[in-house]
Order: structure tokens, then sequence, then C-alpha cells
């Protein structure tokens, strides 16, 4: 290394400079790394994401399209591979069975998938994670999912119990598997994942047939298509093929339940990479323009010699913008490992509740290189015009001391608001009056900062918001039971005699494909009772809405995919192997929170589909003293396909949604620290740096440290509240933004903002505040004020 006396002069300067002003310059590397750590995070998250899924799918050969019908023979898949498009078709047997689980009180359900007998599945493949495949001699020998198995504490070699077609089997855990078809575990049409209730099995195809009765045929089938085929094309010549055979629709992998949570985590991944890192990177530029352009106005004299002495402006803008840059250089040198390992930490709990099959996150270059570069971009930006002012300084005008800021009367000395202040309050405002640059700058800072915290306690508080009115308001039973098949009303007196049971309320379910112009989508109709108290439809403002007699209610999401309103007509064809198409009136419009849903009466329903007094479930409410009891039963009941536990399901809702949310917005808050704590710190060491030799001069008139600090103080404190309250409306338009961007089909964020919400955010950023302050304080106390009225002389 080069002794620092044998270093160019402009390099010995910029040392020295970086080191005169360590203080502003840190804070300045801590804000930028936060950004850049950030950006680093959120994209390597993204493309690992992304990769994982993208590999996953491939070689275990995720399917293109699916359908799902009540019974085919074999013969007619070969109809279907001949279909043009189709590249590989493979049949299937998919079964639900109620499960008894060891050590599991509650009712347990199994989906069963068939794999064939003599050759490994040709889509849908699953990874074996331990034990081994069943044998196709053994007939009661089953694969189970791992999330099933963790949650369950079983291994190879533990048993349970299954009920088919009304026989009891005792079932033999061989292997512990994943499927990149069951990314996401979801029984039915529950919104969260209950691993513990709730898992997928792969039998033997001829097993599975013999206990179930399908011999000889299908009611399920996986396509993969060729890179130029036509998905709607071949989604209805599926259907097409499928009809004579109660088909319940043809989709692609777009609409895969699976699939689209994950697509939808991805998206507001990106949302996420894009918004809070050019925050930090731009409030970055902002404080490196304060403190820079500070530092070329004090140095007016050391330019105007430096230009005396032949140094072109050239090398006098580069030695100033390299002083720009160096901090964010050490940011990022501090910011690489620190991103990478945010971004292992959420890698491995994406990879834990994804379950991807070698799932490793390894450094992304490219998004280093990025994010680097964003940040020098950040850097350059924010020093560009303190550095041309360096260069266009004339070396005659650089000698000279600079001019007087010309002196005029501020707007609240025309309006007689000075004539009531003291006389420190005067100095504070007309210092403020005199910079309004620099003051509009300092409060938009702090407005960034209160507005993120804002938004992150929003975000927090409207997750348990969603969480109180599903699950207290709209999802008011203990239990809900699916029934394998439809089943007369009568089953609603069997049920209410079972021990345990206190009231039941009966609801059709049936899937549909909704059509209104070109617009189609697949959704449920929730059949209810006009009088039910156990489920209900309430709206994101906990208005409930009564059930319609003569038509149906959408969701606000599903109306406005489908662009409908009240009094429209919709076209709904039953996807329960009828196949009837209906012409229903929509006769109101609910905003829930969750979901994308069809309600309409139960009567009216099984009036216009000509099934009087059907249903195919029920909503029970429950004595919890006799709960065991009422479990046991349900297991042996041969006409249930499925049992879902209120309390199960907000737990599943804590354990993805909330604990997603939660776990992406915890650092949100520190961040805004480190803003507020830049910005504040940054304002009072220029402000210090700028009016040393004034406050000097106050000390040697009489003024006291602790009446000269509070001047300095009141300063930045006066722009910190008015930045908090720039920053009530900015975390407004924060919160309606992420009420937009993150809606989707599976849930929406309502904008509930409270009170309680700007106390958490005001007493973050006063807290960080009061750190700037105190670590200001220290400079402000070593003040020289012989060295500070020397300057300037």
């Amino acid at each position: 290394m080069r002794p620092f006396f044998a270093l160019h002069p402009l390099t010995r300067k910029m040392i020295r400079d970086l080191l005169a002003q360590r203080g502003p310059f840190t804070a300045i590397a801590v804000v930028a790394a936060s950004g850049i750590a950030l950006f680093i995070t959120l994209a390597s998250m993204r493309g690992f994401l992304e990769r994982s899924l993208t590999s996953y799918y491939r070689d275990y050969r995720f399917a293109d399209v699916f359908v799902h019908c009540k019974r085919a023979p074999l013969s007619v898949a070969d109809r279907v591979r001949r279909i043009p498009g189709i590249v590989t078709a493979e049949p299937r047997i998919v079964y639900e069975a109620m499960l008894d689980v060891p050590g599991l009180v509650e009712p347990a359900t199994g989906r069963f998938v068939s794999i064939p007998t003599t050759h490994a599945p040709l889509l849908n493949m699953p990874h074996l994670r331990a034990g081994r495949w069943p044998s196709p001699t053994h007939r009661t020998e089953v694969m189970t999912s791992e999330a099933f198995a963790q949650a369950n504490h079983l291994t190879p070699g533990d048993s349970l119990g299954a009920i088919f077609a009304g026989h009891w089997v005792t079932l033999h855990i061989v292997g512990v598997a994943i499927s990149p078809e069951y990314v996401y575990e979801l029984q039915g049409n529950e919104l969260f994942p209950d691993t513990k209730r709730f898992g997928v099995f792969w039998m033997p195809e001829h097993a599975l047939a013999s206990a179930t009765g399908m011999q000889g045929a299908f009611n399920d089938l996986s396509a993969r298509l060729a890179p130029t085929a036509s998905e709607p094309a071949v989604l209805h010549a599926l259907d097409r093929t499928l009809t004579p055979y109660g088909t319940l629709g043809a989709y692609g992998r777009s609409q895969h339940v699976s699939h689209r949570f994950i697509s939808d985590e991805v998206e507001q991944n990106t949302v996420g990479t894009v918004t809070l890192p050019i925050i930090l990177l731009g409030v970055t530029a902002f404080l490196l323009n304060v403190v820079l352009s500070r530092l070329v106005a004090t140095q007016r004299g050391q330019i105007a010699v430096l230009k005396a002495f032949g140094y072109t402006n050239g090398a006098i803008g580069r030695h100033y913008l390299a002083v720009a840059l160096v901090p964010v250089v050490v940011g990022a040198i501090l910011a690489i490992p620190c991103g990478q390992w945010m971004a292992s930490g959420l890698g491995a709990m994406y990879a834990r509740f994804y379950r991807f099959p070698n799932a490793t996150l390894s450094i992304d270059w490219l998004v280093v290189a990025e994010a680097v570069g964003i940040g020098l971009i950040a850097a350059a930006w924010g020093g560009l015009m303190a550095v041309r002012r360096a260069v266009q300084l004339p070396p005659a005008e650089g000698m000279r001391p600079p001019l007087p800021a010309p002196f005029h009367s501020a707007w609240f000395d025309r309006i007689g608001i000075s004539r009531v202040l003291p006389p420190s309050g005067r100095i504070v405002a007309r210092n403020i009056a005199r910079r309004p640059g620099r003051s509009f700058a300092s409060i938009t800072g702090i407005a960034l900062a209160f507005g993120i915290v804002v938004v992150t306690v929003y975000t927090l508080a409207a997750i348990e918001y969603i969480k109180e009115i599903q699950f207290q308001e709209v999802q008011r039973e203990g239990i809900s039971v699916a029934f394998r098949d439809p089943v007369p009303y009568a089953a609603v007196f069997d049920l209410r005699h079972i021990p345990g049971v206190l009231d039941v309320e009966p609801m059709r379910v049936i899937p549909v494909e909704l059509q209104h112009g070109s617009v189609v989508r697949r959704s449920v109709i929730i059949a209810l009772t006009r009088q039910g108290r156990l489920r209900r439809i309430v709206d994101q403002h906990g208005q409930v809405h009564p059930v319609p007699s003569n038509g149906i209610l959408l969701t606000t999401a599903l109306a406005n995919i489908l662009h409908v309103t009240p009094g429209d007509f919709l076209m709904v064809e039953l996807r329960d192997g009828t196949h009837q198409r209906l012409r229903l009136p929509i006769m109101d419009v609910a905003d829930e929170l969750l979901g994308t849903t069809v309600y309409a009466e139960l009567p009216y329903i099984n009036q216009v589909t000509h099934e009087p007094h059907t249903i195919s479930g029920a909503l029970l409410a429950v004595d919890a003293r006799a709960e065991r009891q009422l479990y046991a039963r349900l297991k042996t009941l041969p006409a249930l396909s499925g049992v879902s536990i209120r309390s199960a399901t907000i737990q599943g809702f804590e354990g993805t949604i909330a604990e997603s949310f939660r776990m992406s917005l915890s650092t949100a808050i520190a961040f805004a620290c480190v803003i507020a704590i830049g910005v504040v710190y940054n304002g009072l060491r220029v402000t210090l740096s700028e009016r040393s030799r004034e406050l000097a001069s106050l000390r040697v008139l009489g003024f006291t440290q602790r009446e000269v600090s509070t001047m300095l103080f009141s300063e930045e404190g006066v722009l910190t509240s008015i930045g908090m309250l720039v920053g009530v409306g900015v975390g407004f338009g924060l919160c309606v933004l992420i009420a937009r961007w993150t809606t989707s089909e599976l849930f929406r964020i309502p904008l509930v903002v409270t009170t309680s919400t700007y106390g958490v955010a005001l007493a973050v950023i006063v807290g960080a505040s009061i750190l700037s302050g105190l670590m200001a304080w220290r400079r402000i106390r070593r003040l020289d004020m012989v060295e500070s009225l020397k300057t300037g002389e």
C-alpha cells in the first residue's frame, strides 16, 4: 500500500474530507446499505421463487391442463391423447376419504391419488423424501405428503385408518413425498391449508381402483401441451370429449389453486422489490446532496486554489463525485453480505413452507450488480448539483468570501407571526424560510419514513381485521361437513341427532363457470338458508348482506372481474357433471375480504336446478364439552368426504397469510427508523456546520449551551413535525396503494387506517429523532467557540 503522503493530492484531500464529515457520511452509508440490502433481499427472493418453481415444475413434469369427471372408461384417455396440442395425457383416480390418524382427536381428510403400477407417473411426479414407493403387490401401502406427515409426526412404518366406499381400511405408510401439484395443499373450497387435518396420499392404481370401485375407469386427467398449442382450444376439446362422463370442466395451470397462490406471492414480492428500495435510495440521494452542497460551499477557497494551480474542471468534478460515491460504495460492501443473510433467512422460510426439492439460495451476482448500480446512480444523482457548483465556480470568485444571503421579510413576517415569536423562535423560522429547498427535502424524508411506518402498522392491523371479520362474523360455525355426493335434505335431521351437535344449517356448494360477454371465470355457488346464523355474508365494513331469494349475490372482486353490477344477468354453467346452463339475475354485490364466490338461497338454487331438497354439506354448531365424541362419530360416517374445523382454518390463516406478511413487513419499521435517523442527524450536523460561528457568537453574548442547543434542535423539530403532518397524507396514500397492489382472488386487504396506526408511527419517528438528537448532542458539547469565531475571518 502506498503511504498517505505518496497518494495523489486530490485523493488525500478526499480522505481528509470524508474523515472530517465522518458522521454525516456514515449515516448516508447506513441508509444506502439499507436500500441496497433490501433490494438484494427482495430481488433474490423473487428470483429464488421463480427459479425454484420453474425447475420443480420442469423436473417433476407439472401438467399444463387438468380435468375432473364422474367416471370415464380408460379407453377415453386414448381419444384425449389424439386431441391436437396434447403431447402427454395421463388418466388417474382421485378420491377423498375420511381418516383416523393416530394421536389426532379430530377427523382428517385424505386425497388419494393413483400412481401407475408399472412405471413412474408421466406427469405430476411425486418426489420421495423418505422411505420408498408403494409396492404394486401390497394393496394397503401408501405414500403421504410431507406436510401432513410432519404435522402428525408420521413416518414410514406408521398406519392409519380410512373409509373407502363405506369400508374401513387400514393403510400402511411406506414413504413420504412432495409433488409440484400440491405445493399448496388445500381441501375442497377452503382458502387456507390445514396440514394437520388434510393430506395427500399416493396409492398404486389397481389398489385404489379396487378400493373405490373404479376398475377400468378414471375420474381425473392431466395433460402436457405442445409449446405451440392453443390452451383454450385444448380445454374446449377436453370438455367436449368428457361431457358424456360428467366432466367438471377443464382448466389450465393459471387456474390451479396451488400455482395461483404462489404466483400471487411472486407478484407481491415484485411490488416490494420496486417500492421500498427506491424510497431508501432516494433518501440517500437527498442526504448526499445536502452534505456535499455544504462541503462545496465551505471549500470555495480550496476549489479556487486548486483551479489556480492548474487542476481542470473535470478533475475537480471527479473528485467531488468520488466523495459522493465512497459512502455508497462502503454501504454496498456492508449491504451485500447483509442482503444475502436476509435473503437466506427468507429463502429457508419459503423452502420450508413450499417444500421445494433441493432448493438452495445462491448468490445472484446479477442482482448484486443491479443493486450496487442503482445505489451508485442514486449517489451520482444526489451529488450532481453540488459537483456542478464546484466546477462552475470561477477562481477569482472563489477566493472571496460568499456574498451574504439577501435578506427579505418572510411570509410569517408579513402576516405578523414573527411579532409573537421570541427571538430564538424568529431565528429558527427565518433559517427554515431561507433554505426552502433543504427544508422541503428534510420534510419529504421524514414524511416518507412516517409513511413507511404507517403502511407497515396498517398492513399488520388489516390482517388482524380480516381474521376478526372472517372468523367472528362470516364463519361462525364450529364445523362444516361435505358429503361425497348430494344427499336429501333429511340428512340434516341425522346430523342433529349426533351427540355434541347443537344446531345444523344445510348448504349446497356447486362448482360453476360464469360468463358475461367474453369474460369467463370459474367459481362456486354457495347456497345458504336465508335465516342462517352460522354462515353469513359480511362485507369489509361489517355490514351483513341477506342471501337473495330470487337471484345471486357476487363478491365485489368477482363482479369486477366479470364487469357486472346488480341488475345484470350472468350465464352460469354448472360444473357438477350435469352441465346445466342457467341465466341468473345479479341481485347484490358484497365486498367480502376472502375469495371470489357466488351466493344464493338454497331453495332458489334447488328450484332452478330442478333438484328439490338437495344439499351437499352442512354447517354445525357444536358443544365444546362433547367435541371428542362428535369427532369420533364423524370419522365413521361413510357419506362424508371432508370435515373442516373452524379453529383449524384460523390456524391455517395464521400460518400462511399472516405469517407471510409479518415476516416481510417486520423489517420495514427498522428501515423507516434508518431513514428518520439519517435525515434528522444529517440535518443537525449540516446546520451545526453552517451555523457554528453564529452559535458560538450567541454563547459569547451570554446564551447558555442549553439555549443554543434548543434553537438548533427546534429547527429540526419544526421540520420533523411538519414532515410527520405531511406523512399522515403520505402514509394514507401508501395504504391505498398497498390495498390495491395486494388485492388478489384469495384475499383483499381492507383500507382500515385508525388513529392508533398514526400513534405508533408518531412514536417510532419521535424515538428515532430523539436518538438522532442524542448523537448530535455530543458534537454540540464539543463545539470550540474560538475556532468557530475564527471561521470566515
